[in-house]
Order: C-alpha cells, then structure tokens, then sequence
C-alpha cells in the first residue's frame, strides 16, 4: 500500500490513471500531451511554477487532468490546501467541484489517503471544506456575464476576495497551500464580445490579482484560445515571461517534417483537417492554439487553381528567402509567371539548417523544371545561392539560372504595400493549405499591424510579385535622350503570339521610348494610327508572307515604310546580336507607366531561360539594322 501511495503520488499522471480507472471502469488513455500537461502540474505542486497557462483543445482530458485529479491529489499531498475553481459556467464549476469532492469521498481514496476527510458542517457543490480546514470554493468566472443578478454578484464577489485571501495566506505557509484553477473562464460564443470578454479580464484582475500577496500562491489558467484578448492573451501581454505556457497544438511537425497529430486516438490528421474545412477561424484558434483578429488580417481569401491553364507566356521561376536568424525560416518558391498571375507549384518553408535547405532547395527546382531562381543575398544568402547552384550541377542541371540580389528595402513596408497585387496575382493550388500546411498557416495569420512572430513567408511571397519583369540587371535605363536623335519604328507582328512594335531614338545609343506589345493582331488603320501619333518616317518590318498585305495598307499612308521576309533564323539571330543589344539599348526608368511597356520588359527579363523571346527577338532586329544602318562610321 505505502509503495502504491508512493507512485500516485510521485507524479500526477500516475494519480490520474489510477483513479479515473476506478472511477470509471475503463484505463485512461495516455498520450504525450497529458504527459506533458502532468510534468508541468507536477512543477506546480513542488513550488517551482506559479503562475501558469496551458493551452489546448475541447475534449483532451484538460480538465480531467489539471481541475479534478489535481485538487485531489493535492489533498492528498495536503488536507488543509485550499482551491479556488473559476469556469465561465457556475454549473460547471460547481459539477467539477461535486466530483472532487465525491472522488475524496470514495472507498479507493479513503484507502490510500484516509487523513483527508470532508467536513460535514460546510458540504456543498459550491463551497466545501476538509475536516483539517482546507477545502474547495468554485464559482463562474464571468459573474453577472453568465447570470448573476447585481446583488449576488456583490455578495459573491466578497466571498470570492475572502477564498482568495485566506488561500494567500495558507501559500505563505506551506509549501504547497492549494492553487486557484481557471478552467475555460470564458465561453466561446461570449468571446467575440469585447464587453464579455473584459468583464472576465477585469474581474480576474480586480479579484484575484490584487488580492493574491503571496508569490508563492500558484494560478493555473487552461483553456483553450478564443481570441487575441482572452484572459491568456491578457495576462500574457501585461505580464510577459512571467507565466510559463504550454501551447499544445492538435497538429505539429517531427523532426522530419512530417505533419502529426497531437493525439491519434481522438483525431487523426485527416480528421482535423476535415475540421478546419468546416470553419477555419474556429480551428485556428480553438484548435491549433493561434487566435488571429477576424479583421486586421494582410491577406484574404487566394484565387486557386486546378489546372494551369494556358497562355501566351509561361516561365517556371523560384524566389527564396535564406533564414535570417536561427530563429526564422527559409522560404523558397517554385511557381510559373504567366501574363495571367503566378501559378505556385512547390513551397520549402522550414526552420533546418543550410545543410538540409541547400540541397533540398535545388532538389526542388530542378524537379519544378525551373530556368530562373532568384535568391535574397542578405545574410549568408550569397554562399547558399553558390552551394545550390552547385548541388545543381553536380546533379547535372546546367540550365537552372541563379541569381543573387540584396534586399535592401523594409520588409514590413514590402509585404504591407504589395499586399494588393498579392492578391491580384497569386494562384495557388486547391489543396494548398494541406499541401503546404505550416506555410499556409503563416500566410493565413500575418497581421497588418506587423506584429506576427514570422514574415519569412510573406517576404519570399511578395518576391514573387516583385520579381515580375525585374531580370533586367543585364540591361540598363536611361531618364534623358541624347539630343538630335533619330527616330525609328520596328515591328514583328507575329512572334511567340505577340504583334509587337518599338519606337526608338537611336543617337550614340538606343533609346526604346515607347512599345506596343499585344496578343492580337492589329488592324493596318491601327498601326497607321500608332505611326502617326508617333510622328514617324521610317519603318522597318519583319514578317511572314501572310502580313505583306496588312502593311501594303499601312504603306499608303508611311512611304518610307521597308518590309524584310522573316528568314526563320531568330535563335542564331538574338544570340548573334544580345551582346549590342545590352550595350546599347536603354529602357525607360519608369517602364511601368503603361502595361504594354511593362509587359514588353517583362518578356524580355524572361529571354534567358528561353520560354519566351518576342521582346528580345523584335530588339536583335532593331539591333541588327540599327548598326548597319545608323550607327556606321
């Protein structure tokens, strides 16, 4: 008997199997979190935890483990502790109360613990007493909020401060003098109710806290999250690093990655993300312990897809975020720019270190078939670009183009102002909060306000909206065209599905200052009226049979109009003739201020990886000519 009252004693989850079985009947089923929950109780009863949160689902034994076997081992361990027990319910608070009471009653607790006795002159649900003067006083923690008039809730909230001052000063005494246990001081529906939810914030502070003297006297809030403002959010924001809290998410990743349930037997992986289908909010809060504003989110609901479908232009290209510190993640990403948006085919978002991401990053794009990888040279980013592009080669990818670039910009005022054509641009595929579930989960949670832990997977996302037509180091920008330039036009209406013309000013360089760049076929009136809003006098074409009659029309009106028969060799041509291109055309600085211009840059950042060269073959073109006949000597 002393051996058994040793091991029940010895650690609360031994306790809590022993007499939940007889109890009821049946073993209780022991999982890692309840281990962890005990360990931590187990602190609490020894003094070294005080003041502590535990965070974690509906119907995970919490209250089985850390309200009933708690107090009654405590009893156990001391017939004179006092406990305190608030609920957002009086009935509940008062339930759990009678089954602790019931429980020291019973026959098994009486035999190993027969010092502790109920008194028979204070034995109620809500207030009752051991015969060596400890004893239970439970109430609902919300007071007038779950249906008290305003008269009891004076009379109560007396005897509230009267419990709370006479468990004070019995942990002023003991080691372990009993502990106030707030299980769920809020209901869930009340929570969204700022008016509810800072009643029981108030009350907590106005009762317990400023009558709670004792250092030593041991709070334990477990619950789980309902909003930002809770009473744990509360009590976690006015007094941080002062509570110890056990955030027990019902999904988290091993060591390898893999994502797991927190407890099988109750909830398997499919199970809970059947769940979070139902109601996202409800499961990111309640259920992964993550309360988020309803309002003040960055990003809403993104476009998705199932199939990519097609389009004129397609280039598969990562952006990847390195880890700043040890703390933070890399993010890199696989995805296709479209004309459309940018199709997402593969996430890496992982806190391991480079020895794993190197090569698991060129492992990705070289599986994605990517031709461009844009890698942030921020803080080590430089020497992991160099390492993967040489886990690239050795694994005989020769064609995947890495680039490095240092970010020199704010990161928060990045993701906050490209936040809009995120939104715009982004196509993600249906499933992708399940396929790349702990990036979704930042994603979903990221903050206006800039407050969020991480922003690793914001950055590497509004990367891959900045990085739309910005492979364009290789060619420069000019603000001033030189003096006594002359001006020409050039056209190739069909290359890669693109009508596509430039105006230049050619002096000792090239200056492109305005494009036309469009999907469909223009009309002979159109291009005359293009010509001649540009006040031009010399055209050059290059085209196929098929387009010599369109520009006999447009001949009518520009004389000085010269059309070449395309001869087929454009590759040979645009290798030939990129070097001139990059030494002497320059582009304008603020290509942006219309969308075929930006398009037509685009296109061009994209020649490189050879998806796409309808900008670069119109500019070989107009190289080609322009030297021979412009630039002459």
């Amino acid at each position: 008997m002393d051996l058994l009252r040793a091991a029940l004693l010895s650690k609360s989850i031994n306790f809590t199997k022993y007499f939940f079985r007889q109890r009821n009947k049946r073993k209780f089923v022991v999982n890692q979190h309840h281990e962890i929950i005990s360990d931590a109780l187990d602190l609490v009863l020894e003094g070294k935890i005080t003041r502590l949160i535990i965070n974690i689902a509906p119907r995970y034994s919490k209250t089985e483990l850390a309200i009933k076997n708690f107090m009654a081992e405590g009893f156990a361990l001391n017939p004179s502790a006092k406990f305190i027990h608030l609920s957002y319910s009086d009935d509940l608070a008062k339930d759990n109360s009678n089954e602790v009471r019931e429980l020291v009653k019973s026959a098994e607790y009486q035999q190993m613990f027969p010092w502790v006795r109920v008194s028979n002159t204070t034995d109620s649900k809500k207030k009752w007493n051991t015969t060596e003067g400890g004893g239970v006083y439970a109430v609902a923690s919300g007071g007038q909020v779950t249906g008290f008039g305003a008269g009891s809730v004076d009379e109560e909230e007396n005897d509230l401060r009267e419990q709370v001052d006479a468990l004070d000063s019995m942990c002023d005494e003991v080691k372990f003098g009993g502990a106030i246990l707030i299980d769920d001081p809020i209901k869930p529906d009340d929570a969204q109710s700022e008016t509810k939810r800072e009643f029981v914030n108030n009350r907590f502070e106005s009762t317990i806290r400023n009558r709670v003297n004792s250092r030593r006297t041991p709070i334990v809030v477990i619950m789980q999250r309902l909003h930002e403002r809770d009473l744990c959010g509360h009590l976690m924001e006015i007094e941080p690093g002062e509570w110890t809290v056990i955030s027990l998410p019902v999904l988290y990743y091993d060591e390898d990655g893999k994502e797991c349930a927190l407890w099988p037997f109750k909830h398997t992986v499919e199970e809970l993300h059947k769940l979070e289908r139902i109601d996202p909010y409800i499961f990111q809060t309640q259920y992964l312990q993550n309360p988020q504003p309803k309002e003040g989110l960055m990003y809403g609901k993104f476009k998705t897809y199932g199939i990519i479908p097609a389009t004129k232009r397609a280039i598969k290209k990562n952006y990847t975020d390195t880890a700043d510190t040890g703390k933070d993640y890399l993010c890199s990403i696989d995805y296709v720019e479209t004309e459309i948006g940018n199709f997402f085919l593969d996430v890496l978002y992982t806190p391991k270190a480079m020895e794993y991401t190197e090569p698991a990053t060129a492992q990705m794009m070289s599986k994605n078939g990517v031709a461009i990888s844009n890698i942030e040279s921020n803080n080590g980013g430089r020497g992991f670009a160099r390492n993967v592009e040489s886990q690239l080669r050795l694994m005989g990818n020769n064609s995947i183009k890495v680039n490095t670039f240092h970010q020199s910009d704010n990161k928060k005022v990045r993701i906050f102002t490209r936040s809009a054509e995120v939104m715009n641009l982004t196509y993600l595929p249906e499933d992708w909060e399940t396929r790349w579930p702990e990036w979704a989960k930042h994603v979903k949670s990221y903050r206006k306000d800039g407050v969020s832990e991480h922003d690793d997977a914001e950055d590497a996302l509004t990367g891959t909206v900045e990085m739309r037509g910005k492979n364009l180091k290789d060619f420069k920008l000019y603000e001033e065209i030189e003096q006594n330039s002359k001006t020409v036009v050039f056209i190739v209406p069909d290359c890669d599905g693109m009508f596509a013309i430039c105006k230049v000013a050619i002096g000792n360089l090239v200056y492109v200052t305005d494009v036309v760049f469009s999907s469909e076929v223009l009309l002979s009136s159109e291009i005359s009226l293009v010509l001649k809003e540009w006040d031009i006098k010399h055209c050059y074409v290059e085209s196929g049979k098929a387009f010599f009659p369109l520009f006999r029309e447009v001949r009518e009106s520009l004389p000085d109009l010269r059309c070449m028969l395309d001869n087929g060799n454009k590759e040979q041509r645009i290798t030939a003739e990129y070097a001139n291109i990059k030494r002497l055309f320059r582009f304008r600085t603020d290509y942006e201020h219309s969308i075929d211009y930006r398009n037509f840059m685009e296109n061009l950042a994209d020649y490189e990886a050879k998806y796409s060269y309808s900008a670069i073959n119109l500019l070989s073109f107009a190289s080609r000519l322009i030297i021979r006949n412009f630039l002459k000597k």
